[in-house]
């Protein structure tokens, strides 16, 4: 493990400040991006109590027995909603299936599929649709800041997801038993990417987020209290054409963290299905001319979910 650190972004001067902060927010947001593919962002205006809302709501879900889970199962990729059970994912292809559960939900629309929700809590929709209106309003400013960054129009982004092609995923690492010895390389989530724009993610304090740097060795993403972890997806990589980074990521398992629950929720933001994914003119020159076809979102996000089940 290397001793180099994830940056921390103050977000609320981009909420809050003039023109000058902004940019100098979307600066460091770009490097971030760049160096790393991931930051810790702080201000970002997420609201506390629904935050501790939506965990709630998440460890009531997955306390459900079996059968209830299994009643909203997740189905197909087209689908991507309902619940995933310990080992049905491998994020790692190459690897055993992932020592996790989960379960997908999406803003409804009139031609998206629909969630499916567990008939043993009647609370859980509204906190859901609530918190995801929140994760919406966070990652569009987070969209923002990334076209300031770039020298776009404001919306160049927002614009590009204002149909909400998104998912929130809740995330549930079951405790390891005493004496459990991985096989053959199994974990908590395998080594991956992200597939969409940008991912928002909450974790609790239990730890096991690990990133790579661009000269291979693992960093740990250690939970900071009032921040949310940001990361830039394989179609940000290819719309910028490598200029904001898509970072391989995984879940181990910490020794001290062994025999305890694992949650986190994140938000999976991708720009609207029928967008067009092609080379930013601000990410492109004589030196790095653009380096792939243009591609459909919707036809990107359906070949890596294919990948993945």
């Amino acid at each position: 493990m290397t001793t180099e650190s994830i940056p921390v972004i103050d977000f609320s001067p981009f909420i809050d400040g003039d023109a000058a902060a902004r940019a100098e927010v979307a600066r460091q947001m770009r490097q971030a991006s760049s160096d790393w593919g991931f930051f810790y962002l702080s201000g970002c205006g997420m609201p506390a109590a629904q935050l501790a809302e939506a965990f709630a709501a998440s460890k009531a879900l997955f306390a459900l027995p079996d059968d209830d889970k299994q009643a909203i199962a997740w189905q197909d990729a087209e689908s991507n909603r309902g619940y995933v059970g310990v080992r049905r994912e491998r994020l790692d292809p190459s690897k055993p299936g992932d020592l996790k559960e989960a379960f997908n939900l999406a803003p409804d629309s009139k031609d998206a599929p629909r969630n499916l929700w567990p008939a043993a809590l009647p609370a859980f929709r509204p906190q859901m649709e609530g918190f995801l209106a929140e994760c919406i309003a966070t990652a569009d400013r987070v969209l923002e800041a990334f076209a300031v960054a770039l020298d776009q129009p404001d919306d160049f982004f927002v614009t590009a997801h204002n149909r909400h092609h998104h998912t929130l995923r809740l995330l549930h690492y079951p405790p390891l038993p005493a004496g459990f010895a991985p096989q053959g390389g199994e974990n908590r989530a395998g080594a991956h990417t992200d597939y969409g724009s940008i991912t928002l993610l909450f974790q609790d304090d239990a730890g096991g987020l690990e990133v790579r740097t661009r000269a291979g060795e693992w960093v740990a993403a250690t939970p900071i209290p009032g921040t949310v972890v940001v990361n830039t997806g394989d179609l940000m990589h290819r719309w910028t054409n490598h200029v904001f980074c898509s970072t391989p990521h995984r879940v181990n398992v910490p020794a001290q963290a062994q025999q305890r629950d694992r949650f986190s929720i994140a938000f999976f933001c991708h720009p609207n299905k029928d967008a067009e994914i092609a080379c930013i003119d601000t990410c492109a020159s004589a030196d790095n001319p653009a380096r792939y076809a243009p591609i459909s979102a919707g036809e990107h996000l359906l070949q890596r979910l294919n990948a993945t089940y």
